[in-house]
């Protein structure tokens, strides 16, 4: 039976009675929480994370591209090229890559090009590229970074489809329907690599942790915070539920456990797919740096799909590109931790590459205009430091 808990996500990500910021909606995983089912006791075992200094193997950091209109996905000449433009998506590259390419493909093959080049070998990058091979060219990638170089490769790899895609009061009226179906055609085809060779996209559950349920009326902005779109209502049919968990029913030393399933990209695995893809298909990779639009028009191709990533702000001087800084450590990985958490604004997500931590206090807000991309071991340990604690008031429980 269903419970009508109201769940709001600002306020669980500001509240200071929450224990757990949430990246459930924007940051790190998508559940539906505006209602919440209860669910039998939990009967699984699960494994503790190893979390200690020792075990961190790396920091890395990532800009997310954000436009508060939106991704750009317009088209314009250089010269004779016509270039269709697919970037600024923040933190929803990976989720929305492919309904987004999927409409920069169509544009791109409106006089039928034999073909075709693609700029950027990152999410959209690689999705554009293995789209416009489908629709029948033949596809040149440019890029001054290969995929483990990019920016989209140190990105959580959690299917995240509003995660800070644009302003509520910015984006144009029919955003959210634009939304929509990016979102449906990438949620459809990402079921394709469900179960393939190294699990480059899998499920999992993620547990929130939290001392108090969140109550209403909803949270309102704070000074100077800004108002990131949700759309999460409008894919309520393929999203799944939260379940409020009975109290003792797992080993969590919170008062209210939810749990729910998210979709994982295990990038390493998953993009190696995609390149593999892409080649066998007869695509090409061409290591090459652009610092002007206008050599663009020198490609022998002349329809170019413009994926550049926050790139885009220096190449095309397209200033309405905010930078957003995320950071992740990264634990030695553990394949015995299937599950996630989200614990006094850390984020745990077990990937086959490593074990996820990621700082989620701020909310939104969080990384928002900072471009500075070096590593920030006291954030990193911070985080790590908070997992352990976790693991060990779960131990005297």
């Amino acid at each position: 039976m269903r419970s009508s808990i109201p769940l709001d996500r600002r306020r669980m990500l500001q509240g200071a009675s929450v224990v757990g910021g949430l990246n459930l909606l924007s940051l790190g995983g998508c559940a539906s929480l505006a209602q919440t089912a209860m669910a039998p006791p939990s009967s699984r075992v699960f494994a503790p994370v190893r979390a200690s200094e020792d075990r961190l193997f790396d920091i890395t950091v990532c800009l997310r591209p954000f436009r508060a209109a939106g991704p750009r996905l317009d088209t314009e000449q250089v010269g004779d090229t016509l270039v269709v433009h697919n970037y600024g998506h923040g933190g929803s590259g990976w989720s929305l890559s492919w309904g987004s390419s999927t409409l920069a493909v169509q544009k791109a093959m409106v006089s039928s090009p034999k073909e075709v080049a693609v700029l950027g070998c990152g999410a959209l990058g690689l999705t554009s590229a293995i789209l416009a091979q489908k629709a029948g060219a033949q596809v040149t990638i440019y890029a001054r970074d290969w995929l483990p170089e990019t920016r989209s490769a140190r990105a959580t790899g959690s299917w995240t489809p509003d995660s800070r895609i644009a302003l509520t009061d910015k984006a144009a009226p029919g955003f959210g329907a634009l939304w929509e179906q990016m979102a449906r055609i990438s949620f459809k085809t990402y079921r394709g690599y469900l179960g393939l060779p190294g699990s480059p996209v899998e499920w999992n559950d993620r547990y929130v942790l939290t001392d108090s349920l969140p109550g209403h009326p909803p949270a309102q902005l704070s000074p100077g915070e800004l108002d990131f779109a949700e759309y999460t209502d409008r894919i309520r049919d393929i999203t799944p539920s939260a379940t409020l968990l009975p109290p003792g029913s797992t080993p969590f030393p919170t008062p209210y456990v939810r749990r729910y399933s998210g979709m994982m990209f295990n990038i390493a695995d998953y993009g190696h797919t995609l390149l593999t893809d892409f080649r066998l298909a007869g695509g090409k990779i061409v290591r090459a740096a652009f610092h002007s639009p206008s050599e663009l028009a020198a490609l022998n191709e002349k329809v170019v799909i413009n994926c550049p990533g926050y790139g885009a702000r220096a190449l095309w001087k397209d200033e309405s590109i905010v930078p957003v800084r995320g950071q992740i450590a990264w634990l030695i990985p553990q394949p015995e931790v299937d599950y996630g958490v989200q614990y006094q604004h850390v984020s745990m997500l077990p990937r086959r590459d490593g074990i996820v931590i990621q700082m989620l206090g701020g909310g939104d807000m969080r990384g928002y205009g900072d471009d500075n991309e070096t590593p920030d071991r006291q954030e990193a340990m911070a985080g790590v430091t908070r997992i352990a604690e976790l693991y060990a008031r779960m131990k005297v429980a």
